[in-house]
């Protein structure tokens, strides 16, 4: 029987490359043999989503699934290691940062640091700033909902005046180990113990505050210190400030992602600033300074005589700094050059003579009309 790739990860045929990789993200999590160890259905089950996955995530392998089937896809399967499949760590690794809190798809607090040792989840948090705000830097603060480590058990599971006991199948060390005999080779597998879920400790009293689990939901204020010059989804990487871990495991870290709201008068593009202003048509006829606004103040602009409308000029050093150097961008404005509904009947035909004849062939005003 064929297979439906699309029902495997329950999205339609015209689904988006964003939400084919929601569904594989999901059901991955739910069925990856880390987190189901010794559970043959859950790896079967996941080897079957991996390799619809590798076939739709790619546009070219999925036009030519959508156009024959299984015999147009040159499935790549698992990217192969000593289990066939990549593990959960390297698997979400791929996928960056999720949600606002969303935990990195689990995987710091599914990476094992030793014998029962996990770390924390990593978390990510969207800050919104302004842009004078990412010119000069600022120091804030954030609130971050985040598991600590349980006030009342300190972090171990048990019930205040017990503690945790070795797990008598893995010996504390989290692991089972299978030796198996092949002719005249032994391979030997090694899977998280399913007594104590691979923490290596068993718990007779769990801690009435966390169940058990040596941690507690909490929020908590953290400084951040934004540097002058920050781009909009640029991130910060606070060490240590993502959830807590279990049975001894060290923190996760906290990932902090910019967003720059708009400006009401300046667009960014990198290190440069673009702005527009409008002048009087005496102004572009004879020329003359003008005030433009930049980030910091007012700068007069230098307006040549016979200025054009949507002329561009430079304000070399006046846009945004460099991070972490010592330059500025340049301010870009372009000057839009307003026409009056009701002038002198003598000047405007006058000016109408002395624009005929151009190279274009046009005349002054025509040529105005053309830029607006």
């Amino acid at each position: 029987m064929a297979k439906d790739y699309y029902n495997m990860l329950g999205v339609s045929r015209n689904a988006s490359g964003d939400e084919i990789k929601k569904a594989f993200r999901q059901l991955a999590r739910k069925y990856h043999p880390d987190v189901n160890p010794g559970k043959k259905d859950a790896e079967e089950k996941f080897k079957e989503i991996n390799e619809a996955y590798e076939a739709l995530k790619d546009p070219d392998k999925r036009q030519a699934y959508d156009q024959f089937g299984e015999a147009g896809v040159e499935s790549e399967g698992f990217r192969q290691s000593g289990r066939g499949f990549p593990s959960f760590d390297d698997l979400f690794r791929d996928f960056g940062m999720g949600d606002i809190f969303d935990v990195f798809s689990g995987f710091g607090e599914r990476s094992r640091e030793g014998h029962g040792l996990k770390r924390g989840a990593d978390l990510r948090y969207e800050l919104e700033i302004g842009l004078k705000d990412a010119f000069y830097g600022i120091t804030t603060k954030i609130e971050v909902p985040r598991y600590e480590k349980c006030s009342v058990c300190k972090g171990n599971g048990a019930k205040p005046g017990t503690s945790p006991k070795e797990c008598p199948k893995c010996r504390g060390t989290g692991e089972v180990r299978f030796v198996r005999q092949m002719g005249f080779m032994q391979t030997l597998n090694i899977s998280p113990c399913d007594k104590c879920r691979g923490s290596g400790t068993i718990i007779d009293s769990p801690c009435s505050n966390c169940g058990g689990t040596g941690r507690e939901k909490k929020t908590r204020k953290v400084e951040v210190k934004i540097p002058a010059g920050v781009d909009n989804d640029q991130y910060l990487r606070l060490s240590g400030q993502g959830e807590a871990g279990s049975n001894g495991g060290s923190s996760g870290d906290l990932y902090v992602v910019i967003r720059i709201s708009e400006h009401e008068v300046f667009d960014r593009h990198e290190a440069n600033l673009f702005c527009k202003t409008i002048i009087g048509l005496p102004t572009a006829i004879s020329g003359g300074g003008i005030k433009v606004p930049t980030i910091t103040g007012n700068a007069t602009l230098k307006i040549p005589r016979g200025t054009q409308s949507h002329t561009v000029f430079r304000l070399k050093g006046m846009g945004m700094p460099e991070l972490h150097g010592r330059k500025r961008g340049d301010q870009l404005v372009k000057v839009i050059v307003e026409i009056p509904k009701k002038a002198d009947k003598d000047l405007l035909d006058s000016l109408k003579r002395h624009g005929d004849g151009t190279r274009s062939g046009k005349g002054f005003f025509d040529r105005l009309r053309e830029f607006k």
